[in-house]
């Protein structure tokens, strides 16, 4: 049988009737006030209620106040951009050519997952770890930085003092704005390294290695990736020269910030742990003293010269890692330095655990320790967790310097501490040395 199926003309269609539509809802009735729990009924507020909220505090505008209120670190960048000039705080800041190369660091510590585990006792978390042959009472210390009283007048100083107070090592510069000498007596009982930059003159470089170790220095860091100097083109904009020049325009800047300008006019003119004074770029400093002639046979010298601990700095392959622990290094920093010589260079973070790796395989002793975008306590266990045994912060220490001398620096090693703590407890590690790389995940590369 065919069915046809009838269009709906609106003519022949009869009207639907009334009773066929259905009825719409009613409208929902609010509750009577009567029906509404007590605590949702409206009243007049008492005074007794407000007066506990109505507790107003005084606004404080002290050093101490601005950087208590910083709970990280780019914040502390924040609080030393508004008063540092803009050439120190570019030459702290910046980094080579188009500054890929740092950028990519950072990003290299966003793009991990943390892979958590539960149902673990962290009620006390122990951050103390052991590094060249000594304990430190964080996994970090204080990188080398040149110049450092340009960017704060306290410098060096602050720098040395905070790393003792927190049992950490720190590292004096050879482009250090303070002497040997002067930063072991200021902090009598810290851990003292020198970074080393190996001269022509070799025998301005032995004097400078036996200065260290008669000031108690433990470790000799020479740095290797400094043949020539980086473009740093920001400060090349900047005109930046060593002592900084009173120009038209370093003169308005200095409206903004007369605190340092205060500081650096009426303290000690800035002089060096390697010479007395200089005048010019950094670059010509780099390229006029440093000596592109080095080859691991300069390492064999450096070792029969340093009775202590010596480390390389400036390693961004597993070929050189392992090419300098053969010719006696104790350690090395995977370091490109800070993103401020080549660019595009290898990020120590990725590079990381093919050292690691190596080493096992070679059966090495040799610490491995990192630097180069480190902004955070996570970065930091998230370097421990791939297989570093230490790291390093240049930048992070140098903001905090800037924000606020000593004092800043002490908030930016407290602000580590406490992200430290936190990371390694929601991942279920209550101690460094349990940290391994099923904690971290890279996602990108």
């Amino acid at each position: 049988m065919t069915h046809t199926i009838q269009p709906n003309n609106p003519e022949t269609t009869p009207a639907p009737d009334a009773t066929d539509i259905p009825a719409a809802p009613a409208p929902a009735r609010a509750p009577s006030s009567s029906a509404l729990p007590a605590a949702l009924k409206r009243r007049v507020p008492k005074y007794s209620d407000l007066a506990p909220l109505m507790q107003f505090k005084k606004p404080e505008f002290s050093r101490e106040a601005r950087l208590k209120r910083a709970s990280t670190i780019w914040e502390l960048r924040d609080i030393a951009k508004r008063r540092t000039p803009q050439a120190p705080f570019d030459y702290t800041d910046g980094a080579a050519e188009e500054e890929i190369t740092l950028r990519r660091a950072r990003k290299a510590f966003l793009d991990i997952e943390f892979r958590p585990g539960i149902l673990r006792n962290v009620s006390a978390i122990d951050l103390s770890t052991e590094i060249l042959g000594k304990p430190a009472r964080l996994p970090v210390g204080i990188a080398p930085t040149g110049f450092t009283r340009m960017m704060q007048s306290e410098g060096e100083y602050a720098g040395s003092q905070a790393a003792e107070a927190a049992g950490i090592p720190y590292t004096l510069s050879t482009m250090g704005t303070a002497s040997i000498e002067d930063v072991a007596a200021a902090a009598p009982n810290g851990r003292n390294w020198f970074q080393l930059y190996l001269w022509t003159d070799r025998d301005r470089s032995l004097e400078l290695i036996e200065r260290a170790a008669k000031a108690g220095n433990d470790t000799l860091m020479v740095t290797v990736d400094t043949a020539v100097a980086g473009a740093r083109l920001r400060d090349v904009r900047n005109g930046m020269t060593i002592p900084p020049a009173l120009t038209l325009k370093t003169v308005l800047d200095a409206s903004y910030r007369p605190a340092w300008w205060f500081n650096f006019l009426t303290h000690e003119p800035l002089t060096f742990a390697s010479l007395s004074r200089y005048t010019g770029t950094v670059a010509d400093l780099i390229n006029s003293m440093f000596d592109p002639t080095l080859t691991f046979e300069d390492l064999d010298w450096l070792r029969e010269t340093w009775k202590g601990k010596l480390v390389v700095k400036g390693i961004q392959t597993v070929e050189d890692a392992r090419g300098v622990v053969d010719h006696g290094a104790d350690g090395v920093v995977l370091s490109n330095h800070g993103g401020r010589q080549l660019d595009r260079a290898p990020i120590p973070f990725h590079l990381l655990p093919e050292v690691k790796q190596a080493f096992t395989a070679d059966n090495s002793n040799a610490a491995i320790m990192l630097d180069t975008g480190i902004m955070s306590g996570a970065d930091i266990v998230a370097a421990l967790a791939l297989g570093a045994d230490f790291t390093l912060i240049g930048r992070a220490y140098l903001y905090g310097l800037m924000a606020g001398g000593r004092a800043g620096v002490d908030r930016t090693l407290q602000i580590l501490e406490k992200d430290m703590a936190r990371t390694m407890a929601l991942l279920g590690v209550s101690k460094v040395s349990d940290l391994t790389p099923d904690h971290v995940r890279l996602l990108a590369k």
